[in-house]
Formats: structure tokens, sequence, C-alpha cells
């Protein structure tokens, strides 16, 4: 059994991938080091729309990249994920089969964050409850019965210290980025919660920021 965040990225900017390019190592590296700190065996590094095989550090990293789709973002993790994709180009059946082809599992992100996959009837592998948004946990939880989807945790930790404030607990016998898209697929997950002063405040903030920003969606489904 391992516990890893599946949501990182390895910077807090959002230039193109060849922009100061030199920083992700270092970026990944942090964030590694937090998630040892709260007792994470690992992470997922899935950055927008890239991915490259030095941001993958060592073998605690998963590679991953976050696909943005027509109607949001799509988490693939596994061994061989795509090294690039057009923002807002793929739909969201296009980008799971790209995952799949990929040997990668296709996990709906942030699903009330500026995204309306919860909707799509693609061949999703599971959904997240996003580290920035845990108030939406209750409706991540209907929705995943009523699809019968695995649920994951992510941090969607741009910055190290935000790391692992939602995990996910693997059963494997080992932490490879095969036995865990395998995992996924399977069901063989569950999220981890954590909780702290800190912790709260930060998902206070989080969620006035994309309030404000028109991303969050206010209303029942």
């Amino acid at each position: 059994m391992f516990d890893c965040d599946l949501h990182t990225h390895s910077r807090f900017f959002h230039w193109k991938p060849e922009v100061a390019a030199g920083y992700d190592p270092y970026g990944v590296l942090a964030t590694l080091r937090m998630a040892a700190f709260r007792g994470l065996d690992g992470i997922a590094v899935t950055n927008h729309d890239f991915y490259r095989p030095d941001t993958i550090v060592s073998d605690a990293c998963l590679p991953g990249i976050e696909i943005s789709t027509t109607r949001g973002h799509l988490l693939v993790v596994g061994p061989d994920p795509p090294t690039r994709t057009e923002r807002g180009k793929l739909s969201p059946q296009a980008a799971v089969e790209l995952a799949h082809a990929h040997d990668c599992a296709a996990i709906i992100a942030h699903p009330f964050r500026n995204s309306t996959l919860r909707t799509c009837d693609a061949d999703f592998d599971a959904i997240e409850v996003n580290g920035k948004h845990p108030e939406y946990r209750r409706r991540i939880e209907t929705i995943a019965r009523e699809r019968d989807l695995p649920m994951v945790g992510g941090s969607d930790a741009h910055l190290p210290f935000e790391a692992g404030r939602i995990s996910t607990r693997i059963d494997v016998d080992r932490l490879t980025p095969e036995t865990v898209a395998a995992a996924i697929r399977d069901g063989r997950v569950e999220p981890v919660f954590r909780d702290g002063p800190l912790l709260r405040a930060l998902g206070t903030v989080y969620s006035y920021i994309h309030e404000i920003k028109g991303h969050t969606s206010s209303h029942e489904d």
C-alpha cells in the first residue's frame, strides 16, 4: 500500500514549457520533500499540456500530464504519457483515448472548477477530489457512485508547501507507473484527506479566488 499525491506541478508559473525549463526538476525535488514530510511515498508530476522525462527526478515520481480538453482538465498518469498536447483542442473522449493508447489512466480533474467533464460520457477511469476544493467531496462521491468511478485525491500543488493536502492510497505491492495506472483502472485506490489550520486556510483562499474568477460551479447538478 502506498500513499501518493496524484496531481502536482513542477512550476508555479504558466509559461510555455520551454521557458525557464531548468527550474522544473528543482520544483519537483522541493515538492517531493514536502510530500515526504507529510508522510507520502510519491507524487505524480502532471504539468499543463506537457510532459518531460527530466521532471521525473526519482523513483518516487510518477509520469503524467494534465490535458486541457474542450470541456475541462484531464489528469493522465502512467508509464508513457503524451509529451505535448494543444490546449483546448482535444475533446474529452479523444483525450481519454490518447491516455489509454499511452497505457495511462484518465482521471477527471477538479470536476467543479472550470470543467464540465463530469457530464461527459467519455470512458474515464476515475474522478478526483481536488485539494483546492475539498468542499465538493460529497458531490464528487455522488458522481463516483452514479458513474461507478473510483475516487482519487490530488493537491493540485503549484508550490511545494501545497503538496499532500489530499492524496491517494494505492493498493499495490510496488510503486511504479504501470502498477499505479492499473490500480486506478481497477478501483484499488481511495482519497486520503488531511486537516489542519494551514490546509483549511489554503482551501478557503483558493475557493474564494476561483469563485471570483468564475471558475467554480455553485449550483447543484
